[in-house]
């Protein structure tokens, strides 16, 4: 065997059935049920009294952040416990008892691992120690950290370019480790520093940035306690962000609403029971959705369109529906706005965002009395090739209604991974800033590159064209979470050296280059020292707070290696002690690495003292009204097309969509409660209607295929199930359906996969 061409290896994994079971969808989230599940995957992980004690620290103000989603803490943590189920299940999957260690890798070749489900995959365990797979070998090897370290110089010194080299980011990563991470990279000469944003909330970023002048949202978690109206768009929280529930609750126990819009009705926004109080558990709990809008796929523009329109005509007649002082001073293009709406019929956005008018009427009402408004959203409109405009058609509703810079109001972009934010923010970007360049020669004394670099797309065109060579990821599952799926793994496959630094075990470590390295890593719950006195790092939330975490537990492993020690040994090996960087002492110490961040990045003034106890916001433009980067010194109305699907009558439009029993690409179990799908992740959620215009019949096996650019893409096996969806859109579970997502489709300026609205037709097998 002389390279990774011939190794036998399943890039999908199985596409088995596992043994599907239907209940009724649930009509409420959370609850002992919640509790139940939640503490069952812990004890079976951890052991019953590592899990209390552990959970007891986690999102503490002494403790560490949890390793799931974005939701900021309380300023007041609830000694009962400030996570969710998920958020259990995710500390559960990082502080397992089981391991993956060289025994583990001797009895398992990487063409073995690779036919195991994701599922399977992650609950392999914990990596202890780094492993090697060579280029004439199935099997990894044992390789010491100073190996390992000299392998990944070496590569790198062999390229002829330093833009030959890409190097991902995931959210989990700490401030530290990413601006280490982003230093190391500008310093080597690229900015091929493709990160998960690229994937998700870059369409927001890009939106905020145009419109409002920063990439960030602009409430605050207090926000909710004052806001008279949220509006919940392209967004699950039951499943995705579960402690944003008690925020809505909140809200609606102060006489606030909630309108939802969504293609489905999630169970997390129709009724919320906080297993945190005695009446959460024992009552019906809180209905939370007043108005539920069933948008089809993709046209939340038409809908938001719709509604501007519906306000513009009261506005006319009363002048009191939009906020006209606020319009006037802080605003530029009200006029082209209206004049843009005008070019579209009622009846025609009607029909394409397919909601019935009444209940869009309700919706305007609503809006129409009240100002205090946020909107919150999530990949539900930043996954599409109109993301960009979908964000900024929320903006214009909010600008509209003057609902920004005021307790109670803003934008509220729904981050995933727990700190995808923090890492952007110190410096994680493919793009250029000079501002950052600036600072960081003025630092470090080293000059920067001024040439963009690739984001996640293009980092994957140019390993499949062999114009990378060397892939090097700080966290996350690449192959799993990227859009086409094959495509993704051919472009690894032709990389000299592919090394991922991770916890667990996931697909990426087994299509992989020609070489490959997995660096075992620190989880957030384990505890971090330097001369056996505690460290503690730092994670900027959704809402642009930064706070320190801080892990308790002993390590899975002694040749573990926190992340930034890892990127200081990378650095060290490369440079050869011949840089103006001290990198191996810099990455032992956090606090010095904080106080150079406080040099480069704005807003991190004394900030290892700031980020103790609960932490501090980073500042925000949009809080203040300063709108004076932007064109003319005011926020910014934007003209957004309704998007136009061209459908063959046989085609529909497929959004991926997680199961509740998943967080991004890991697979915690098998059962999507909410939506009473049990024990089976290979189906596809279709209108009855459609199923009978098709001769479809519940659990029916199909093969979803999508054809773009003379390209056909098949998602095989896959059971057919009734449920609430809009005619012509259906709903399937990723990463299985990523392989149907091309590569070169993407949202327009922000480049994220169109993962939301693929085309595709259903062939009966």
């Amino acid at each position: 065997m002389s390279d990774t061409k011939k190794r036998n290896l399943s890039v999908l994994g199985p596409n088995e059935f596992t043994g599907i079971k239907l209940r009724e969808p649930a009509q409420y989230a959370a609850g002992l049920p919640a509790v139940k599940v939640a503490l069952q995957h812990a004890f079976k992980e951890m052991g019953v009294v590592k899990s209390l004690h552990t959970l007891s620290h986690m999102n503490q103000k002494d403790g560490f952040d949890c390793p799931g989603c974005a939701w900021p803490d309380p300023e007041k943590p609830s000694k009962l416990g400030e996570y969710c189920e998920n958020g259990v299940k995710a500390l559960a999957e990082e502080a397992t008892n089981a391991r993956v260690d060289t025994n583990f890798f001797a009895k398992y070749s990487v063409e073995e691992l690779s036919r195991w489900s994701d599922y399977q995959i992650g609950k392999s365990g914990r990596l202890t120690e780094p492993m090697i797979l060579k280029p004439d070998s199935i099997y990894y090897e044992p390789i010491s950290w100073d190996e390992a370290s000299a392998l990944i110089a070496e590569q790198l010194h062999e390229l002829n370019s330093p833009d030959e080299g890409v190097f991902y980011t995931s959210g989990r990563s700490s401030n530290e480790a990413a601006f280490l991470y982003g230093l190391f990279v500008r310093a080597f000469g690229t900015n091929n520093m493709p990160d998960c944003s690229n994937m998700c909330h870059e369409s927001s970023g890009v939106a905020l940035n145009e419109t409002l002048g920063i990439g960030k949202g602009s409430v605050k978690l207090d926000d909710f306690d004052k806001a008279e109206l949220v509006m919940v768009i392209g967004q699950n929280p039951g499943t995705n962000h579960p402690r944003m529930l008690s925020a809505l609750q909140k809200c609606k126990e102060i006489g606030g609403k909630v309108i939802s819009i969504n293609p489905l009705e999630e169970a997390g926004l129709i009724r919320f029971k906080n297993p945190q109080e005695v009446k959460g558990v024992l009552s019906s709990g809180t209905t939370l959705t007043d108005i539920h809008l069933q948008v089809k796929i993709n046209q939340d523009v038409s809908l938001l369109k719709l509604i501007i329109k519906k306000l513009a005509v009261l506005d006319e007649d009363s002048q009191n529906v939009f906020d006209h002082k606020f319009i006037n001073e802080y605003t530029d293009g009200y006029e082209d706005l209206l004049r843009h709406i005008e070019k579209y019929s009622e009846k025609e956005l009607l029909d394409l965002c397919g909601v019935e008018e009444q209940v869009v009427d309700n919706a305007v009402q609503l809006l129409a009395h009240n100002n205090k408004i946020i909107i919150c959203w999530a990949m539900g409109l930043t996954q599409h090739k109109n993301g960009v405009q979908n964000i900024k058609e929320c903006v214009n509703l909010l600008l509209l209604k003057g609902s920004l810079g005021k307790p109670g109001a803003g934008t509220c972009p729904v981050r995933g991974h727990s700190n995808v934010q923090g890492d952007r923010t110190v410096g994680i970007m493919h793009h250029v800033s000079p501002e950052l360049n600036k600072a960081i020669e003025d630092t470090f004394g080293f000059i920067p590159p001024d040439k963009e670099g690739l984001d996640t797309v293009h980092a994957i065109e140019a390993m499949y064209n062999q114009k990378a060579k060397v892939f090097i990821a700080l966290g996350g599952n690449f192959l799993s979470a990227a859009s086409d799926t094959k495509y993704t793994a051919k472009a690894l496959q032709n990389c000299e050296l592919t090394v991922n630094i991770s916890t667990k075990l996931n697909r990426s470590h087994l299509i992989t280059g020609k070489t490959a390295l997995i660096l075992p890593t620190l989880g957030r719950s384990e505890l971090d020292t330097k001369d056996g006195k505690p460290r503690f790092f730092t994670v900027e939330n959704s809402m642009g707070k930064v706070h320190q975490s801080k892990g308790l537990l002993k390590p899975a492993s002694r040749d573990l290696k926190s992340e930034p020690e890892i990127i200081g040994s990378i650095a060290s090996a490369y440079f050869r002690d011949s840089h103006p960087v001290d990198w191996k002492n810099l990455s032992k110490d956090y606090k010095l690495i904080r106080e150079k961040i406080e040099l480069v990045i704005k807003g991190f003034k004394n900030v290892n003292n700031r980020s103790k106890g609960s932490g501090f916001y980073l500042p925000n433009n949009v809080r203040d009204l300063d709108f004076s980067k932007l064109p003319n010194q005011k926020a910014q109305f934007s003209l957004c097309d309704t998007p136009k699907h061209q459908l063959k009558e046989n085609e529909f439009i497929l959004m991926t969509i997680r199961s509740h029993d998943q967080f991004n690409t890991t697979i915690y179990g098998l059962d999507d409660r909410y939506r009473g799908i049990y024990n089976e992740r290979r189906v596809v959620l279709m209108n009855k209607v459609d199923m009978d215009m098709y001769t479809l019949n519940k659990l029916d096996v199909v093969n979803i295929i999508s054809r773009y650019d003379n390209t056909e893409r098949v998602a095989s096996n896959f059971l057919v199930i009734p449920y609430n969806i809009p005619q012509g859109n259906l709903a399937s579970y990723f990463p299985e359906t990523n392989v149907l997502v091309p590569y070169n489709h993407f949202a327009d300026k922000s480049n994220t996969p169109i993962s939301k609205s693929i085309v595709v037709i259903i062939e009966k097998t």
